[in-house]
């Protein structure tokens, strides 16, 4: 079992001192003395009140909120920094931090070196940064909705869960919307993402230069991307979704060494593309070697993989491309196999025959040829795609079977979509 799922099992479970006692904390104004006055791994209850400030939580605690309980830190500063090891805040609303991402400005702001924090069940709106932790291990996010600000640039927002060199993070059951990026991972290794909803925002799960993280069942919709894999390795990518993206629904973007699969895009489409080049890609490869992309659902988007600078080493197999404008868009010079040990894609616009019933064609299937290479280098031209002249080429091409000298070639296309299994 990895670490981080035995981590998933354990962040729950903290073995406290039998003289632990449990603090009720009505006064709004009593919270930070309580927390000076309680002891390691005491419990404090906060009951139905605003308690307005910033709270430094300096040693081993339990905090936990009543319905109606809020924290307003008044519009500046983090609301809740946690300064100690082995803490858990539950069901607790914050609101109103502060705004300054320089500073650090957090709903949660955990500081350099703490580990074992378990954040759960809580409510965050603000600006700024939702859950924001450097240099940490063994830290777990779970069951927290997290809303960032509607106003100004996309880009001018905090992520709603900023992580910087923490290592076995475990994020589950979070619903992240109007923010950055939903998870924004840099320099950590070993976190498990599963089971969160993004919406409204640049990427849902972005990656940094990470290794050997694992994420599944999380769903992105109405975002700029879904899943970016940025100078990251070992990557398991695997039963997500991603519906209605304006850029990509998964990019790797010189990542290497990871697998993405089973995962279901649709619906990636730029509705702000105005020049050519700029269409909404189910998957962009860019720069990305020795990974493998298989079982995935690529439908209904402007370019279902679009490939360039460098992308030819991978094994793309089993996939299914539906429905999308352009199947696959390819810039570079050789020719590229998207099968592995006889196995290829399905696609929907190909009509192939299969004399021995094994459900592979004898006929090889290149998804763009040399016409829509011209088409992409010379936009304008496009209403020539349907044209006598055009069609005559291509039907001379395919009788011929022409070799090509670049682009994409699948050798043992499927008839079929394949079944894949569903988490």
């Amino acid at each position: 079992m990895r670490l981080a799922s035995l981590l998933s099992i354990f962040m729950g479970i903290l073995i406290l001192p039998s003289t632990a006692a449990e603090i009720q904390v009505k006064d709004p104004l009593s919270l930070q003395l309580k927390i000076q006055q309680a002891h390691s791994y005491d419990t404090l209850v906060l009951h139905p009140a605003v308690f307005q400030g910033q709270f430094i939580i300096d040693k081993p605690l339990i905090i936990i909120g009543k319905p109606g309980a809020e924290i307003d830190a008044l519009g500046y500063g983090s609301a809740i920094t946690i300064a100690s090891s082995d803490v858990k805040l539950r069901s607790l609303k914050i609101v109103n931090w502060g705004a300054d991402q320089y500073e650090l400005n957090a709903a949660i702001l955990i500081n350099d070196g703490i580990n074992n924090v378990l954040i759960e069940n809580n409510e965050l709106w603000g600006p700024s940064f939702g859950i924001r932790a450097d240099n940490g291990d063994f830290l777990s996010i779970k069951n927290n909705v997290i809303t960032g600000s509607s106003q100004g640039h996309i880009l001018d927002r905090g992520d709603g869960i900023y992580l910087k060199r923490v290592d076995n993070a475990v994020i589950q059951f979070n619903e992240i919307k109007h923010v950055r990026d939903g998870i924004y991972l840099e320099s950590g290794k070993y976190s498990l993402v599963s089971d969160n909803y993004f919406v409204n925002q640049q990427y849902g799960l972005h990656y940094m230069y990470t290794a050997h993280d694992e994420a599944f069942n999380n769903y992105a919709e109405d975002v700029d991307g879904g899943f970016a894999l940025m100078s990251s390795e070992k990557i398991k990518l695997h039963h997500n979704r991603v519906q209605s993206a304006q850029r990509f629904g998964v990019l790797l973007n010189m990542t290497n060494h990871s697998e993405v699969s089973a995962n279901r895009v649709n619906k990636i489409v730029n509705s702000h593309a105005k020049v050519a080049g700029s269409e909404g890609r189910g998957m962009f490869i860019y720069g990305a070697r020795d990974n493998a992309v298989f079982d995935n659902n690529f439908s209904n988007s402007e370019v279902g993989i679009y490939m360039a600078m460098g992308g030819e080493g991978n094994k793309i197999y089993r996939n299914q491309f539906i429905n999308n404008q352009a199947q696959v868009k390819y810039v570079g010079d050789s020719l590229v196999e998207w099968s592995y040990e006889r196995q290829g894609n399905y696609w929907s616009r190909f009509i192939g025959w299969d004399l021995t019933g094994n459900g592979i064609s004898e006929q090889a299937y290149q998804p763009s040829d040399q016409l829509d290479r011209l088409y992409w280098l010379y936009p304008e031209a496009q209403f020539l795609l349907k044209s006598p002249v055009a069609q005559l080429l291509r039907w001379t091409q395919h009788q011929f079977k022409i070799m090509p000298e670049s682009g994409v070639i699948d050798s043992f296309p499927m008839m079929s979509p394949p079944q894949v299994d569903r988490l």
